[in-house]
């Protein structure tokens, strides 16, 4: 049982940091993506990373989604329909840093009901990089760590 647990806690501790390095942002959180709401207010305080994902939901016919550039966020300017994603639950991986843009291109949600959303997306998550004195020692245990990680984990579950 015991050597179950370490197997366990040995593929845990190999998965979970790749978990933890993307979140899912529901924009508006529980009111979603609707007219009448503080977007602006609602970014505040939000650490957006690359990798990260924006989720836009709202009922289908109701709402869109265009990504704009400022002058078009400003001035409410929907591109061509073709562009405009209407799924309901319209999810957009951050690709890539930088001042990102979304109206809605329903009749006058933008310019009137305030439905456009601004944010800043800044680099992808990463780990603190290693002191310089030991980058040798790391670069040694790195070419090690997977073989090792294996071997644990098949003794773990085999046994010796």
């Amino acid at each position: 049982m015991a050597c179950n647990m370490f197997g366990f806690f040995i593929i845990f501790a190999v998965i979970s940091p790749a978990m933890v390095s993307a979140k899912d942002f529901i924009v508006g959180d529980e009111k979603g993506w609707t007219t009448g709401f503080d977007y602006k207010t609602w970014a505040q305080g939000k650490d957006f990373r690359v990798g990260d994902r924006l989720i836009f939901q709202y009922p289908v016919g109701a709402h869109n989604v265009f990504k704009v550039n400022g002058t078009g966020f400003e001035s409410c300017i929907k591109p061509a329909l073709t562009e405009a994603l209407t799924s309901g639950n319209d999810a957009i991986v951050l690709a890539t840093p930088g001042r990102k843009w979304y109206i809605c291109g329903v009749g006058a949600h933008c310019a009137v009901g305030g439905q456009k959303l601004f944010i800043t997306v800044s680099s992808e998550w990463m780990a603190p990089s290693p002191s310089p004195l030991a980058s040798s020692a790391n670069g040694i245990a790195a070419k090690f760590f997977p073989a090792a990680m294996i071997l644990l984990l098949i003794v773990s579950i085999f046994g010796p």
